[in-house]
């Protein structure tokens, strides 16, 4: 019965952690001292001109998923291990392992990472923007741009 609970109290906690878990949305800002200024949220539109695009590999990020997924099942089987404090020690090890690997499980699933473009733009303020982007589709050197929302589209 007290086995039964310790698993019911695993999968309630991964479930709830797993709904922590998200895909980062949000741009990725350079800070390669290219920017002015910095990025102000409450400028969700900004119009200029694209100065440079530059090819750049994506960080390999995860989203947590793995481990958290290898670091039930670690735990659980950590747990069929030993009795008494070896069997917390198991289980303990077993939940860290299992994360470590569950982690590396996922992010070598891209094992490049996603190619990404870093647009340099000259804001028509004067000031400089670098937005990093997953695809640049039709944008060029020299295109009048319209920023919306950390993204660069031709305007």
């Amino acid at each position: 019965m007290k086995a039964l609970r310790s698993i019911a109290a695993l999968v309630a906690a991964g479930a709830i952690l797993g709904g922590c878990a998200s895909n980062n949305a949000q741009p990725y800002y350079a800070n390669d001292g290219y920017r002015g200024g910095g990025y102000d949220s409450n400028v969700a539109t900004g119009y200029g001109t694209i100065e440079s695009i530059q090819v750049t590999s994506g960080e390999n990020r995860t989203s947590g998923a793995g481990a958290i997924v290898g670091g039930l099942v670690g735990a659980l089987a950590g747990n069929q291990v030993g009795s008494g404090g070896g069997r917390t020690a198991a289980t303990v090890a077993g939940g860290v392992a299992g994360a470590a690997i569950g982690n590396r499980v996922e992010s070598n699933r891209n094992p490049e990472g996603q190619q990404m473009y870093a647009v340099n733009v000259r804001l028509d303020n004067g000031e400089y923007r670098t937005i990093v982007q997953d695809s640049v589709y039709d944008l060029r050197v020299g295109n009048r741009v319209r920023m919306v929302d950390g993204r660069v589209y031709r305007y």
